[in-house]
C-alpha cells in the first residue's frame, strides 16, 4: 500500500459519488473541483420539518443545486434499471462516503477501477456505520482514516491508503469525524492521481463492528469510571447525546468534564458546589456544566440543581 504525491496536472477522472449526509459534502466538493462527477447517488428524500415534507439529504440538495445528475434509488439490489443506467456512464471509478447502504456485487465491477470508500477508522477496527463514535466511547488512543477498495462485505476490502493519528483528549465525535474526513480527502485525491499503480493491502488484525447508535447508548452509566463516562459523552455527540433520568424525566447533559475531589459517595450521588454540580461515579466523578431538562431550554447545571431542589447526596438514575 502506498499513496502517491499529488501530481501538478492530475488526470481528471470520470467518477460517480455515493453519499448522503452533510459530513460527506466536502468529499463531493473536492471531487467536483478536481474530477468529472457524472453521477451522484444518495438516500431517497425523507419527511422533515413541521409539515413532514419530503426533503432531500444534504448531498442531494447540494448536487441538484449545481445541476449534477442525482439518483435516489430506494434499493440497489435487484434493480436492473439502475444497473443498466450505471453501466452506460463509462465510469473509471465510484467513491462512497457515508452512503448508508451495502452495495451489491454486480454494481462493484462496473467502473473500470471499481469503488473506493473513505472510512474514518483504523480498519479492520470499527467496521460499520458509526466508527468514530465507538472509537471515542471505547477510549481508543489512536485511530485512522482509510481509503478502501469496496467489496461485497461491510468495510472488508483491501486498503490502498491509510493515515493514523492520535485521538485528542477532548475531541467529540463531530470534531474527530471532520478531522479524519478532511485528511481522507487529501488521501483520496492522491489515490485518484495514480489509480493505475495502486498497491492494495488486505486488512490485517482483529476486526470489530461499530453499529449504529441507539438512543439508549447515550444513557450515562454512573457506576462506570469518570473517564468512561466522559469518553461516552464525547462519542454520542451530537446524537443521541448524554442523558440521565431524574424524578422520572430525562435530563440531557450538554457539557461535562471529569472531576476530582469526590470521595465516599455512591455512583450518581450529587454534590452542588459554588462552581457547578459534581456527580460521583464508579471511579472519581464528573462535573456537569450545562444541562437541558426535558421540555426546557439549556441552562447551567447548578441552576437546574437549584430549581429542582437537589440536596447533597441525592442520586441520579
Amino acid at each position: 500500500m502506498r499513496s502517491a504525491p499529488l501530481l501538478s496536472h492530475p488526470t481528471r477522472r470520470r467518477v460517480a459519488f455515493f453519499g448522503s449526509p452533510a459530513w460527506a459534502l466536502p468529499v463531493l466538493e473536492a471531487l467536483q473541483q478536481h474530477h468529472q462527477v457524472v453521477l451522484v447517488v444518495t438516500q431517497p428524500d425523507k419527511p422533515a420539518g413541521r409539515g413532514w415534507q419530503l426533503t432531500p439529504c444534504p448531498v442531494a440538495a447540494w448536487a441538484e443545486a449545481r445541476g449534477l445528475r442525482v439518483e435516489k434509488p430506494a434499493k440497489l439490489r435487484k434493480n436492473p434499471e439502475f444497473l443498466q443506467f450505471f453501466r452506460s456512464l463509462g465510469l473509471e471509478l465510484a467513491i462512497t462516503a457515508a452512503y448508508g447502504k451495502i452495495l451489491p456485487a454486480e454494481l462493484l465491477t462496473v467502473p473500470r477501477f471499481g469503488f473506493l470508500n473513505l472510512h474514518p477508522s483504523d480498519l479492520p477496527k470499527y467496521r460499520g456505520p458509526a466508527p468514530v463514535q465507538w472509537t471515542l466511547i471505547n477510549g481508543e488512543a489512536e485511530t485512522a482514516v482509510c481509503i478502501m477498495q469496496t467489496d461485497a462485505g461491510m468495510d472488508t476490502g483491501p486498503v490502498v491508503a491509510r493515515w493514523r493519528t492520535q485521538v485528542e483528549p477532548h475531541e467529540t465525535a463531530v470534531e474527530l469525524a471532520e478531522r479524519l474526513r478532511d485528511k481522507g480527502i487529501t488521501l483520496l485525491l492522491q489515490v485518484l492521481a495514480d489509480l493505475e499503480h495502486l498497491q492494495p493491502e488486505p486488512q490485517r488484525g482483529p476486526a470489530s463492528h461499530a453499529p449504529m447508535l441507539q438512543k439508549e447508548d447515550g444513557k450515562i452509566r454512573w457506576n462506570q469510571s469518570a473517564l468512561q463516562i466522559y469518553n461516552r459523552h464525547r462519542g454520542v455527540q451530537p446524537w443521541p447525546g448524554s442523558w440521565f433520568v431524574f424524578r422520572g424525566k430525562r435530563v440531557r447533559v450538554l457539557r461535562m468534564r471529569p472531576a476530582l475531589g469526590i470521595e465516599g459517595l455512591a455512583p450518581g450521588a450529587v454534590q452542588p458546589g459554588p462552581e457547578g454540580l459534581w456527580v460521583a461515579t464508579g471511579e472519581g466523578g464528573v462535573f456537569l456544566q450545562e444541562v437541558q431538562p426535558e421540555g426546557k431550554k439549556p441552562m447551567p447545571a447548578l441552576d437546574w440543581a437549584r430549581g429542582a431542589r437537589l440536596g447533597p447526596g441525592e442520586v441520579l438514575a
